[in-house]
């Protein structure tokens, strides 16, 4: 009842302690695509399903490399994603002029966590509305991090982002033991597997949809897109026929 009164900016409460814009914010990033991060002891691996406004227009950039060791893929509005990724590029490459070395993920995850909170502090601002998973490796190993519109940046095994990402999650938290020892084919399997699960049952992954982002220990963090990932979804897709068909055999057995 109090929501036309206290949403016409980021900085007031409303009486029940909310902020109303952060939430419309939130709400942005739960509308865009799906994305999926998992790491391991040796990779880091990104996953998203690129969405196309309609049939005669390209796909929407979702995977966005960051520097040599690390990316991001987002889940929102990608013209605040823009403005997020050219500002931890600046502070990336301020590392290596500075210091001579990579910056931290902890580091730069913490820095636009901060941008992102000044957004509810400043009349005239407001949170951006996008949803953000940043993984690679650095000097203390392979790490993924969620950073959310509010400002709130936590540090995951695997997470998911964007529309219908509960059901990804759900593949994650089901297999979250295998992760850690897992290789650079097998987490990307998994990866892709996650994905899968969150389409409706009138889509697929493609090679037109699907991007991939992978950094290692001794591994560059390269995108893949287009016919990069063929391979990685034929076998996807093979495990899901063999899947189906080891369930309906165990259905003849039973009946």
């Amino acid at each position: 009842m109090f929501r036309n009164n206290y949403d016409n900016d980021s900085v007031t409460f409303s009486p029940q302690g909310r902020i109303f814009q952060v939430e419309y914010a939130q709400e942005a990033v739960k509308q865009g695509s799906v994305v999926v991060g998992i790491v391991s002891k040796t990779h880091a691996v990104l996953a998203a399903l690129k969405r196309n406004a309609e049939e005669l227009s390209s796909y929407q950039k979702k995977i966005i490399p960051i520097d040599t060791h690390y990316g991001i893929a987002l889940a929102g509005l990608a013209s605040d994603a823009r403005v997020l990724s050219n500002f931890m590029k600046q502070q990336s490459l301020a590392s290596r002029l500075t210091y001579a070395r990579p910056i931290a993920l902890a580091d730069i995850t913490s820095r636009i966590g901060d941008r992102a909170q000044t957004n509810t502090q400043q009349y005239g601002k407001r949170p951006y509305g996008v949803g953000l998973l940043i993984a690679g490796v650095d000097a203390r190993g392979p790490h993924l991090f969620e950073f959310q519109p509010s400002g709130v940046t936590v540090e995951c095994v695997a997470g998911g982002i964007g529309a219908r990402s509960q059901m990804a999650r759900t593949y994650l938290e089901r297999h979250l033991e295998e992760f850690e020892a897992c290789g650079r084919e097998e987490l990307i399997g998994h990866a892709l597997r996650a994905l899968r699960d969150s389409l409706s049952q009138d889509k697929e992954l493609t090679v037109e949809n699907t991007s991939l982002g992978v950094a290692g220990v001794d591994e560059r963090f390269k995108l893949y897109e287009g016919q990069d990932v063929a391979g990685w979804l034929e076998s996807t897709s093979e495990g899901k026929a063999e899947g189906e068909g080891e369930g309906g055999e165990a259905m003849e057995t039973d009946s």
